[in-house]
């Protein structure tokens, strides 16, 4: 599928690819129910990785409603995921502001008035598609548009280097995540204008104005979302 830059709009033919794999363990019940996919339906399938990797040729950005959790699937199976750039229709449109309850995406379509077969791929993309195909309320262009826009623009992982213990109420009030591995709690910033409004609010709330130097990680679309490292930087609080 093209989108027509001047518009934010799909143009040209959508080819779509649809097909089940067997996952060689029985599927439980629970996601049997969500799905109506059965054991028998799966049985002796598998994914023509030919064709998805025909269909990627040419592809400048993918999109996935999660791409936090689709991504790192998607490039363990075919490594073409990623040497592409990636966008999130969840995470990347701040989905609130333009007024929408929730940015589930089952959620997005019925507030547009559409009703449709969820928890199926195929079905989801075809309403992902719509969604996105439409005006954001508070913007002059689609949410397709807007993710184009954000996937040319860096994005930023802004860790709370060595913050003190009492300032974790704060900062998981603020958003921030606590990373056993790392040991850091971290937030996800969109932009740099607001980069650097988040340092001020560290340094204010987290660090009671002591001179810190805290660590961010600059990500572009080829690595967000993925679970490779972007590039690391240190700032001066």
């Amino acid at each position: 599928m093209d989108i027509a830059l001047a518009t934010g709009l799909p143009v040209g033919e959508v080819q779509v690819y649809d097909e089940l794999e067997d996952p060689g363990m029985p599927i439980p019940k629970e996601v049997q129910d969500i799905t109506g996919i059965s054991n028998t339906m799966v049985e002796g399938q598998r994914l023509n990785e030919a064709r998805v990797a025909a269909l990627l040729d040419g592809v400048d950005l993918v999109i996935a409603h999660n791409a936090g959790f689709d991504r790192p699937f998607c490039e363990a199976r075919l490594a073409a995921f990623s040497h592409l750039a990636w966008a999130c229709s969840f995470a990347d449109i701040p989905w609130r502001e333009h007024g929408k309850r929730s940015a589930k995406l089952e959620s997005l379509a019925q507030d547009m008035g559409w009703f449709y077969d969820a928890h199926r791929a195929e079905m989801d993309c075809h309403a992902l598609l719509a969604v996105l195909a439409a005006k954001l309320p508070q913007q002059p262009h689609t949410g397709l548009a807007h993710l184009v826009a954000q996937a040319r623009k860096p994005s930023y992982r802004l860790m709370a280097t060595n913050a003190p213990f009492d300032a974790k109420d704060k900062l998981k009030a603020r958003g921030y995540r606590w990373s056993a591995e790392q040991k850091v709690w971290s937030t996800r910033i969109g932009d740099s204008k607001t980069l650097e409004a988040e340092f001020a609010w560290l340094k204010e709330n987290a660090y009671h104005q002591r001179s810190v130097v805290v660590q961010f990680e600059k990500l572009d679309a080829n690595a967000r979302y993925s679970s490779r490292p972007g590039e690391m930087l240190y700032h001066q609080l």
